[in-house]
C-alpha cells in the first residue's frame, strides 16, 4: 500500500518507527488544514509557519507515545492549537490574527468584477467580526465550520468539554449573526 493512500492509524504507526515516507505523508495529508487554523489564528505568516512546523516537531518526536484514543488529524490539532496559544501567550499584545490568508482573497479580475468585490466585502467583515471575537471562540468557530471538526473533537483539542464548545459556538455565531447582518 501506498502512502497517500494508507489510513492514518497505519501511517501514525510507521511514523512511529521513524519512517520518514509515512510522515511525510501525514504532513502532505494535515498540513494544510493545520496551516489553515493557525494562520487564522495568528496574525504573521511567519508565526504561523512556526508554530506549524514546531507542531510537526512535536507530533515527530510525540507519536510513539500516540495511542489512538482520538483521531490522528485531532491529535495533530491538539499539538497545533497548544503551540498557537503557547505563541499567543509569548509574545506581546499586538495586532489581531486575520481569519483567513491572503491567498484566499478574492481575484477581483475574474468575469464578474461587482460579484468579486461584493464577496471579498463580505469576508473582509467576516474577518473584522472574527477578530473581534475572543481565542476561544474564535477557534472553536474555525474548527467548526471550517475545518468541520465535531464538538468532542474541539473539545479534545482545546482541552474543555463538549458542553463548553457548544456555549463557545453558540456566542461566536451570536457575534457574527450580530455583526453580519446587513449581509443578510
Amino acid at each position: 500500500m501506498d502512502d497517500e493512500g494508507a489510513p492514518d492509524a497505519v501511517l501514525a504507526r510507521r511514523a512511529a518507527l521513524h519512517d520518514h515516507a509515512a510522515f511525510r505523508a501525514i504532513v502532505d495529508r494535515h498540513g494544510p488544514a493545520l496551516y489553515r487554523y493557525a494562520r487564522r489564528m495568528l496574525d504573521s505568516p511567519a508565526d504561523t509557519e512556526d508554530c506549524v512546523q514546531e507542531a510537526f516537531a512535536a507530533a515527530w518526536t510525540s507519536l510513539p507515545q500516540f495511542e489512538g484514543r482520538s483521531s490522528l488529524r485531532t491529535w495533530l490539532f491538539s499539538i497545533t492549537a497548544h503551540k498557537v496559544r503557547s505563541l499567543q501567550r509569548r509574545r506581546a499584545r499586538g495586532a489581531l490574527p486575520l481569519p483567513f490568508s491572503p491567498d484566499e482573497r478574492v481575484d477581483l479580475r475574474v468575469a464578474d468584477p461587482q460579484r468579486s468585490l461584493e464577496r471579498s466585502d463580505l469576508l473582509g467583515a467576516l474577518h473584522a467580526a472574527l477578530r473581534e471575537l475572543p481565542a476561544g471562540p474564535r477557534s472553536a468557530w474555525l474548527l467548526r465550520e471550517v475545518e468541520g471538526l465535531s464538538y468532542e473533537e474541539i473539545a479534545q483539542i482545546s482541552g474543555t468539554s463538549a458542553s463548553t464548545v457548544r456555549g463557545q459556538l453558540h456566542r461566536a455565531r451570536a457575534h457574527l449573526v450580530k455583526r453580519m447582518e446587513e449581509w443578510r
